[in-house]
């Protein structure tokens, strides 16, 4: 599950985000001034940071550019009741990921986090990790864990999810799994392909013959999906 820290002075606004993260399963910490925030912001470990911009003991602004000083990345999207463009553009200056301005739908905010959580995801990908529903895989060191349980793959099923999950979204097709997984001067046939669909399916889904990550497209190929 992702964890969200939220630092909001506002009692009713941080007591309504959090019911609504709750209710899509993030774990919520929370803070009511700018210093307890930071603090806990250094200390947690964190998925994403929502971060009020005015705020008691210690400003949004400046917790944002105090944590990217000390190399804590973790996204952050500020909240702020302010509509004039220099604090946006400020805000993303100092390492803000977003901004959403007050008054915001939850709808709205669902949709920004999810965005900028996937921003982040694939640029873990990059570096080699990523988790996604009770998933947790390292692919440096090609390990993956479901539910906290190691499950064991090959090393070429590893580079046929790590291709998918790079485009995640994307319709891949046979031919172009075979040709970036396998090489041009290898031999499988598209049935190879289908056959590590098959296998990474009943590894990774809940319900392998009804998929929510890896999805077949009718004569078309196969695409990942995170949600």
């Amino acid at each position: 599950m992702k964890k969200v820290l939220i630092i909001e002075d506002d009692k009713s606004t941080r007591a309504g985000i959090i019911e609504a993260l709750q209710i899509e399963q993030y774990i919520c910490d929370e803070a009511d001034d700018g210093q307890i925030g930071f603090e806990m912001a250094l200390k947690g470990n964190y998925s994403l940071i929502l971060l009020d911009l005015m705020l008691p003991l210690k400003s949004g602004m400046d917790i944002c550019k105090d944590l990217r000083n000390k190399d804590i990345m973790t996204p952050i999207i500020m909240l702020t009741g302010k509509k004039e463009e220099v604090d946006k553009i400020v805000g993303l200056e100092l390492g803000a990921d977003d901004y959403i301005t007050k008054p915001f739908s939850i709808r709205e905010l669902l949709t920004r986090i999810k965005a900028v959580l996937r921003r982040s995801d694939f640029d873990n990908v990059k570096k080699n990790e990523i988790e996604f529903g009770d998933i947790k895989i390292n692919f440096k060191k090609q390990e993956l864990y479901k539910s906290e349980e190691e499950i064991k793959l090959s090393t070429t099923e590893f580079k046929v999810l790590h291709y998918l999950i790079e485009h995640e979204g994307e319709v891949i097709s046979r031919n172009q799994l075979l040709d970036e997984v396998w090489g041009y001067d290898a031999f499988p046939t598209t049935r190879t392909v289908d056959n590590y669909i098959l296998s990474l399916r009943k590894k990774i889904e809940d319900n392998p013959t009804d998929p929510v990550y890896l999805l077949t497209v009718h004569k078309a190929g196969y695409k990942f999906v995170m949600d």
